[in-house]
């Protein structure tokens, strides 16, 4: 049984239904007003843009890579392996070195030569090794530095291995899927040598599938250079 109690709560000026919502002009200052500001937007927004050179990654040797060095200059990430079919995509002068003049004359640039072409010019290539992906990076960290010099000649810094999809994934690669999504919209790396391109301002402005060559971002490279 409803009791007079009950219907008097319900006609109470104090009780306002949902949907005939009205803020009563005496009790206006009791309301918070929005928490939104533009103080607050403004330090998200700067937080954002930020993000890039806020990041770390580990290097082989218990050594840290910090992000904030790079601030002003172009960066290219990959991950990458040793016993995969696209480890070519390393092709340092090493390589070359076996192969005579003429034969080299029609070879596609590789991420070292991409490396060796812009790196006095603000560019930098990181290469994040890992073992997601057929298990086609077992070699240790000593072992990976070992490969990629005596057989690719790579010369650019090489992070110690670890993750980039899943639970473990690093903090480098959590950031850059959280920026840029591939194919479809995923958001995981699919296989190995992926490739980000950041420019001078911390913003993620490319990202390729494994099968796009080190020659194909070449002009991407110098578009973001200005050169």
């Amino acid at each position: 049984m409803i009791t007079p109690r009950f219907i008097s709560r319900f006609s109470s000026p104090l009780f306002i239904h949902p949907r005939t919502f009205h803020r009563p002009s005496h009790l206006v200052s009791f309301y918070p007003r929005p928490l939104y500001n533009h103080t607050i937007r403004s330090h998200t927004m700067s937080a954002q843009k930020s993000g890039f050179y806020s990041l770390k990654a580990e290097l082989p040797g218990s050594k840290v890579y910090d992000f904030a060095d790079l601030q002003g200059k172009v960066v290219l990430i990959a991950n990458t392996a040793s016993e995969c079919g696209f480890t070519p995509q390393y092709k340092g002068a090493s390589l070359l070195f076996l192969l005579s003049r003429s034969e080299t004359k029609d070879l596609p640039l590789g991420l070292q030569e991409l490396y060796s072409k812009y790196k006095d010019q603000d560019f930098v290539l990181l290469g994040f090794p890992c073992n997601q992906f057929g298990g086609q990076e077992p070699l240790d960290d000593d072992g990976i530095a070992e490969f990629c010099t005596l057989n690719h000649g790579v010369t650019f810094p090489l992070m110690k291995k670890s993750d980039v999809n899943g639970d473990n994934t690093n903090e480098v690669y959590k950031w850059l899927k959280s920026e840029k999504s591939g194919v479809l919209g995923l958001t995981r790396i699919k296989w190995n040598f992926e490739k980000f391109l950041i420019d001078k301002k911390g913003n993620v402005v490319n990202r390729w599938a494994s099968t796009t060559t080190p020659a194909a971002i070449d002009a991407e490279i110098a578009k973001q250079l200005k050169i």
